[in-house]
């Protein structure tokens, strides 16, 4: 079977600051509300894919959503997990191994983090390969600061320049009512908040939030009976990288320099024909790479790039939407919240910050330190 595949329904749980739920209960509110939207009820789900902060993911989403599913996919890869997991689920359903897909997931990242329920840095222990890279004090964010800096030597690219992705965020955040920060910001701003990692100061970070998202993808055959608006899956790639920073050939160039061309391949478009892209942006610079590494512009000019107000609405290449994991929400993982800011793009549901006939969308998440990339083209037109 060769089964096209659509998105008929997105959702968000309550986002931002929420102190009175848990993970799973934002796992459940967000997967009724998609559920709703797409016109479809629990007993039709017999595909599931999430991560969980539970035992055994997902078969502990899945009990307590009441599902009993026959296909299911808990590929953790970081933050690119939830495109990795469209790429899988649209092929399980082209294969006809499921015919309805939900993707659901929640986190309480910063509640846990006020509760003193986890720390405040990522380091991920002294286990494995990253025993050689932990004792060192080698952070999650280090590994960042340290690529941008080779950038900037590389190329010349500006702190201003990073900055301005930062700003270029808080710009579109404006109008999102469920973004967490949306007063505006200048790269002054930026360049005068405290130092967490040279060159990165606090607002060059993304933020931290709670919430949760879920996505529903059907075969072709069932949306005709749903009453909703299709988003369709064009292509899909998915690649990993390296672990050890160590074993990183070139801090220059992310994963999504292998999803973003075979991905636009398999669509049979190119990077000019996007209307809007939805980018994991847990740091300037991995928002700035991925761009590069997708094709938007020549490898070293995305410092060009994104200070010539590229980014914004009413840019070249209106991105990240919603105001991005840098103002509006990251809660742990954003990946899957990219998805639902890209098919509401496209089903031309943003109020004021809407771009204006928007046909195609680019979604690409990026996992650890540039260690995994997924990258997903969708698009109104059925392929």
């Amino acid at each position: 079977m060769t089964r096209r595949v659509a998105i008929a329904g997105v959702a968000l749980s309550d986002v931002g600051r929420v102190d009175d739920k848990g993970p799973f209960e934002l796992i459940a509110q967000a997967s009724r509300r998609a559920l709703a939207a797409s016109g479809l009820t629990p007993s039709d789900i017999d595909g599931l894919a999430s991560t969980s902060q539970g035992t055994l993911p997902p078969t502990d989403v899945g009990e307590y959503l009441g599902l009993r599913p026959r296909w299911i996919d808990s590929t953790s890869v970081g933050g690119a997990s939830w495109e990795v997991m469209v790429s899988h689920a649209a092929d399980a359903i082209a294969a006809g191994h499921a015919d309805v897909v939900l993707l659901t997931y929640g986190s309480t990242a910063r509640a846990d983090l006020k509760k003193g329920l986890r720390g405040a840095s990522i380091n991920w222990g002294s286990r494995g390969p990253l025993q050689w890279e932990s004792p060192y004090g080698h952070t999650l964010i280090s590994k960042y600061a340290m690529a941008a800096r080779r950038h900037m030597f590389q190329y010349g690219t500006t702190i201003e320049q990073l900055a301005e992705v930062a700003v270029s965020a808080r710009f579109n955040a404006a109008d999102n009512p469920d973004a967490m920060y949306r007063d505006p910001i200048t790269v002054d701003d930026v360049l005068a908040g405290p130092m967490i990692a040279d060159p990165f100061t606090k607002l060059h970070c993304c933020i931290r939030s709670d919430g949760g998202a879920a996505a529903i993808l059907v075969a072709e055959d069932r949306v005709a009976d749903l009453g909703v608006t299709p988003i369709w899956v064009l292509g899909s790639a998915d690649a990993t990288s390296h672990m050890l920073t160590s074993q990183w050939a070139d801090v220059t160039v992310g994963p999504a320099a292998v999803t973003g061309p075979l991905a636009f391949e398999r669509a049979g478009i190119t990077p000019a024909e996007v209307d809007v892209a939805e980018i994991y942006d847990a740091f300037t610079y991995m928002l700035l790479l991925t761009l590069e590494d997708l094709g938007f512009c020549p490898k070293g000019e995305g410092g060009n790039f994104v200070g010539e107000h590229n980014l914004r609405l009413g840019g070249a290449l209106p991105t990240n939407t919603d105001g991005g994991g840098l103002s509006a929400c990251h809660p742990g993982q954003r990946g899957l919240f990219l998805i639902v800011e890209a098919v509401r793009q496209l089903r031309g549901e943003c109020g004021p910050r809407q771009v204006p006939d928007a046909r195609i969308a680019c979604v690409s998440g990026t996992g650890g330190w540039f260690c995994s990339s997924g990258t997903v083209l969708l698009g109104t037109e059925r392929p």
